[in-house]
């Protein structure tokens, strides 16, 4: 499959809300999360008010028909429990399912190191046991730090 990645722009924000629903929703789970779902403050955080300072990302379009495939994007956020504010962005990351391991999200994370090479530091919102962190992995990135429902990982520059 051809697909084009390009820089997030302000507008995307629909796009993103869209993503971020994508990487609820796990290909094998029997049933599909709420749509809803993504307006819960702990996970709305990620997209609400897009193209603040400091946010960025890339989307993957399909060549053909310019059909987001996947996104992954970078901000900083302050937990929904305030007194646990992170130190590091937050990187999201979906690949919409029926796209998923074609190389898309390794293309996609490969731009975001290659075009922030100072980006020492991340926060996932990921169970330490999710595939993204093994792909995060494989980009040296290293597990510093875990709590519970996320994993902090870091890379040397």
């Amino acid at each position: 499959m051809d697909y084009v990645i390009h820089p997030l722009t302000d507008a995307d924000e629909p796009l993103l809300w869209e993503m971020l629903y994508h990487g609820l929703h796990a290909a094998e789970a029997a049933t599909k999360p709420s749509q809803d779902m993504v307006r819960r403050p702990e996970l709305a955080r990620y997209v609400a008010g897009w193209g603040r300072p400091g946010d960025a990302g890339f989307v993957a379009h399909d060549g053909e028909t310019g059909d987001p495939l996947g996104a992954v994007w970078c901000r900083l956020t302050m937990a929904a429990d305030s007194s646990n504010k992170h130190d590091a962005p937050e990187l999201a990351f979906a690949v919409k399912p029926g796209h998923r391991r074609r190389g898309i999200g390794a293309a996609l994370l490969t731009q975001w190191v290659k075009t922030n090479p100072q980006q020492s530091s991340i926060s996932l919102a990921v169970a330490a046991n999710s595939p993204a962190v093994r792909l995060y992995e494989r980009f040296g990135f290293k597990v510093v730090r875990e709590n519970p429902g996320s994993v902090t990982m870091s890379r040397e520059i």
